[in-house]
């Protein structure tokens, strides 16, 4: 049965490619997105992008039929309470993943409201942290 996996990505992420490049590179995200289909055929990979709070939560309580779901909230990482329970309402397992290296930025990144909520948390080796949260879906049964 192929699996589906929801990618979900949060603030200022529909600006990759063009924002800070020396901290999350020169590729943009759909460009990304687009080479992870081709890479994995045989996964039916969806991707959501909104920069508001109550979009990111009405997509994740409404992700029923996924097998899992990739999140990178960005910024709500380390505020959105809203965002950690809607994580905990739901059964579909959710991997927390991150551009940067968090613990390599400002003090006010240490801390991730929804981490958590999570199943796992991946952060610090660029866009392939979606990769690696792919695979962990395929490897792992949650």
């Amino acid at each position: 049965m192929m699996k589906k996996i929801l990618i979900v990505n949060g603030v200022n992420l529909g600006q990759l490619g063009t924002r800070e490049i020396n901290i999350y590179g020169s590729e943009s995200f759909e460009d990304y997105y687009h080479s992870l289909q081709k890479k994995y055929p045989d996964i039916e990979l969806a991707y959501f992008h909104s920069d508001h709070q109550s979009e990111i939560v009405g997509k994740l309580l409404g992700a029923k039929e996924y097998d899992g779901i990739i999140l990178n909230a960005g910024a709500y990482t380390h505020t959105s309470l809203v965002i950690a329970d809607a994580i905990k309402a739901i059964s579909v397992p959710v991997i927390e993943v991150h551009i940067s290296n968090l613990f390599a930025r400002e003090q006010y990144r240490l801390r991730s409201t929804i981490g958590a909520a999570c199943r796992g948390f991946i952060a610090g080796l660029g866009l392939q942290v979606y990769e690696l949260a792919l695979l962990s879906f395929l490897l792992r049964d949650y």
